[in-house]
């Protein structure tokens, strides 16, 4: 992981707005009609190729290859690892319940027929296991390849793989005894994604929504302790999948769900981290933008708190269409320098991806570059301002 040492650094979540030839291709391939593999591997090196020049043009250090090749941040896996099928029934989480307008409102913004329905995904019908390491090989590998051609400036790439705990939550059992056995075979399959991903040379995120986002969804009607049990059996089980990986080659990526609602039934950060922060991870990235979550950097007043990871404070709400001025990303980003103590130890970041799932966004795609120049221009203000750079 890099640290800053002239200026503070950008990065994002991941995932970033595929084009709709793209997303017609996965959609088809999620509903189980035939696509043509040449045809899908073709359409997802172009838009690489385009995805990755636009993130160096837009004044990013720290890219990837925006998650174009899969048709979402986790149910990607279904076509690596053995076991899933069929299609299960997320439960929808309680905020939006609690106000029936605000469930109204996002099934209205997600009434397109090419969308990847994340609250419908396959399930585990079967023994889950990673059988086929090609496609994360073959995804790094591009990847390398395209990164070698590009012309401009970054730092460094990632790639992201998902924590455990969200595949074992989302992608329901219909075959293990209970969810620790879930949670660990699904664990197990990880490992191979998460070493070659490192062993590319990468820097590892992996996506854990589920730390956070588990409590007003899985275990909604559940006290607290329970969800808590739960974060305990995943944190247990990324680290064990992350055996011989630096923690500095790690980050981790935790949020209380990507979209717009109220999140006021949201488990505060207080209540997660004593779990959360055992995770080999060199760096945390939360959602600290949106108006829910973006006090919570006074945790870190505390030394004790961040420990010696770097954080990567969102600062770009990835739900709205409003452009954050460079100004307000310099101030938040000012505000959690204070509290660390050191502009050095943060990374400038997004509260979460900008289309977790094909098809599946609210922000218009010519406002997410816009945002993301915001946020390398507000970086640019708060290093002059913190660094006298």
């Amino acid at each position: 992981m890099q640290h800053n040492s002239d200026r503070i650094l950008t990065t994002h979540a991941g995932s970033l707005p595929r084009p709709k030839s793209l997303i017609a291709m996965h959609t088809a391939k999620y509903a189980g009609q035939p696509v043509a593999d040449a045809e899908l591997v073709q359409a997802v090196e172009a838009a690489s190729r385009d995805i990755i020049a636009k993130q160096v043009e837009a004044g990013l250090d720290i890219i990837n290859n925006g998650e174009l090749g899969r048709e979402s941040f986790f149910t990607y896996v279904q076509h690596r690892m053995t076991g899933f099928g069929s299609s299960g029934s997320r439960p929808i989480m309680a905020d939006l319940t609690r106000y029936p307008g605000s469930l109204e409102r996002r099934r209205q913004a997600m009434s397109t027929d090419e969308r990847v329905d994340l609250l419908k995904a396959p399930k585990a019908i079967g023994p889950v296991s990673y059988v086929n390491a090609a496609p994360i090989e073959q995804e790094c590998h591009q990847l390398q390849q395209l990164l070698a051609q590009t012309t401009g400036n970054f730092s460094q790439a990632f790639v992201s793989a998902p924590s455990p705990g969200i595949i074992a939550a989302a992608m329901q059992n219909d075959y293990y005894d209970n969810l620790e056995q879930y949670i660990n075979a699904v664990a197990e399959g990880l490992r191979t994604e998460y070493a070659a991903i490192a062993a590319a040379g990468f820097i590892l995120q992996i996506d854990a929504p589920d730390l956070a986002l588990e409590r007003h969804t899985m275990f909604q009607d559940k006290p607290l302790s329970e969800f808590l049990a739960f974060v305990r059996l995943v944190v247990a089980a990324i680290n064990k999948s992350l055996a011989g990986i630096s923690r500095e080659r790690v980050r981790l990526h935790v949020c209380w769900g990507n979209y717009e609602g109220p999140h006021d039934c949201d488990v505060p950060l207080a209540d997660i981290w004593p779990d959360v922060s055992q995770i080999n991870a060199g760096a945390i990235m939360l959602s600290m933008a949106n108006p829910r979550h973006a006090h919570e950097y006074r945790l870190f007043e505390d030394p004790a708190f961040l420990g010696d990871r770097l954080l990567i404070p969102g600062v770009i709400d990835t739900t709205t269409n409003y452009v954050e001025h460079p100004e307000v990303v310099a101030d938040r980003l000012e505000r959690v320098a204070k509290a660390v103590g050191d502009p050095r130890r943060i990374i400038a970041g997004t509260d979460c991806g900008f289309e977790t799932a094909a098809g599946s966004k609210m922000v218009i795609e010519e406002v997410v570059w816009a945002k993301l120049r915001s946020l390398a221009e507000g970086a640019a203000i708060a290093s002059k301002r913190l660094l006298g750079y």
